[in-house]
């Protein structure tokens, strides 16, 4: 071994089950029209605090002081940027998983452009629905494992078009609000 030959070891993230992962593929595969269903509850605590039950789960949102919050947890927009990540996140792993990947790091950095001139319909500026909420949205992908770059970089990009919550975002969706009897 030469001077200039250095050992490098990898710790691996912790991997999926990818026989399952593959079982979950054939399903879709058979049943392309196959569709789960996500249910949340969310009650108000006061001023703008919620929280939201999911399964066992709890999800606490709040807006910041200088929106009239108690900023004791995220605001809703960071929470919806978290999501994304989380869904990129999950597609990266799983896709990486199908193309026999082992990653070693895996962080998304998201920044959203929102404003909320409209004081949430509460009398500040007449806005059209498409004027309002995220108006561009950045994400970044540090990813590394046993493969190549470009076949990172192809892993993150096919992760990005299967995404559900990306395309939630990026393509218009029917969406109904009730007050409940």
């Amino acid at each position: 071994m030469s001077a200039e030959a250095t050992n490098t070891i990898s710790t691996y993230l912790r991997p999926i089950d990818r026989d399952g992962l593959m079982a979950f593929a054939e399903k879709g595969r058979a049943n392309p029209e196959m569709r789960g269903t996500n249910k949340v509850h969310t009650v108000t605590e006061g001023q703008y605090r919620t929280v939201s039950y999911v399964n066992e789960h709890q999800v606490v949102v709040d807006e910041p002081l200088h929106l009239f919050g108690q900023d004791t947890a995220p605001a809703p927009g960071e929470i919806v940027l978290s999501g994304l990540g989380g869904c990129l996140a999950v597609g990266i792993t799983a896709v990486a998983s199908w193309k026999q990947v082992k990653l070693t790091k895996l962080e998304i950095f998201l920044e959203g452009d929102i404003g909320n001139p409209a004081a949430w319909g509460a009398g500040g500026a007449e806005k059209e629905a498409f004027d309002m909420g995220f108006q561009e949205i950045r994400v970044k992908v540090n990813v590394e494992g046993d493969a190549s770059r470009e076949d990172l970089d192809e892993i993150v990009r096919h992760a990005n078009q299967y995404s559900p919550v990306a395309n939630t975002m990026r393509n218009p969706i029917a969406f109904d609000i009730d007050v409940m009897d």
